[in-house]
């Protein structure tokens, strides 16, 4: 069970602490001022990695207000979850982002990194113990505000033009197999329904994607649904996963 010092802590303003929970998941709360308050109902989750080594430089810059940046949760390679930021209120890990016509994901949010070296530091599988932590985290989660399944997304479904992680080897399936995220289709009732790629990229539009930058939105998708093979262009692979996810929001089978 975690424990709270006090808000008289040195460097720790008051308001850090208010509403932080308690839980039996955290091992260590680590209070970031940087957060804010929620302008929009919490429908989301979104997966991060840090992108740095060692966890303690992506500790720091997630809790000094020179840093800017902030996440709810941040998990260790060795599965040590620590709390930074409330879940109540709007911590600042989405950046510019879109999804499914939210602009403010930040505020429809909740943001957990990853401690990872990430593709600049030598991208490697995520270690099982992360993995295990991260489980139940995202599955309390998910349960308390009843996200869907759908909604249940990394850096870079949300932000397509700028972000690549948690990336082609983060374990998407293994945490579909618990109900925490969609899994990726494998029956599917049309092949390449999209004549051409300008069709394709609208329909990322209408599944939830920002579509700028058409190509980054489809290597989004890829990295999400076809992590194997990242190429930047449709074809009737894709166009059938994509085909398919449509037709199961259509029917209400995405939470």
């Amino acid at each position: 069970m975690s424990t709270i010092p006090p808000a008289s802590s040195p460097g720790v303003p008051p308001a850090a602490w208010r509403d932080m929970e308690v839980n039996e998941l955290v091992h260590r709360i680590v209070p970031s001022p940087n957060f804010g308050e929620r302008a929009l109902p919490i429908t989301m989750l979104v997966v991060h990695y840090t992108e740095m080594k060692p966890m303690e430089t992506a500790l720091e810059r997630l809790t000094t207000k020179e840093g800017g940046v902030s996440a709810h949760y941040l998990i260790s390679e060795e599965g040590e979850v620590i709390q930074l930021v409330s879940e109540a209120k709007r911590a600042w890990h989405a950046g510019t982002s879109y999804w499914r016509g939210i602009k403010d994901v930040n505020s429809a949010s909740i943001g957990i990194e990853l401690d990872h070296p990430g593709h600049a530091g030598g991208y490697r599988a995520f270690a099982d113990a992360q993995i295990e932590a991260l489980v139940p985290l995202m599955a309390r989660i998910v349960k308390n505000h009843d996200i869907p399944r759908a909604n249940v997304v990394g850096h870079s479904d949300i932000a397509p033009m700028r972000k690549i992680d948690p990336g082609e080897l983060f374990p998407w399936e293994r945490i579909a197999d618990y109900g925490l995220c969609l899994p990726c289709p494998d029956k599917f009732e049309a092949a390449d329904p999209f004549p051409n790629e300008g069709a394709f990229i609208l329909a990322l539009e209408r599944y939830g994607y920002d579509i700028t930058e058409g190509r980054k939105a489809i290597e989004a998708f890829e990295r999400r649904w076809r992590p194997e093979r990242i190429e930047g262009k449709p074809d009737a692979q894709l166009g059938a996963i994509l085909w398919h996810l449509l037709l199961e929001r259509d029917r209400g089978g995405s939470r």
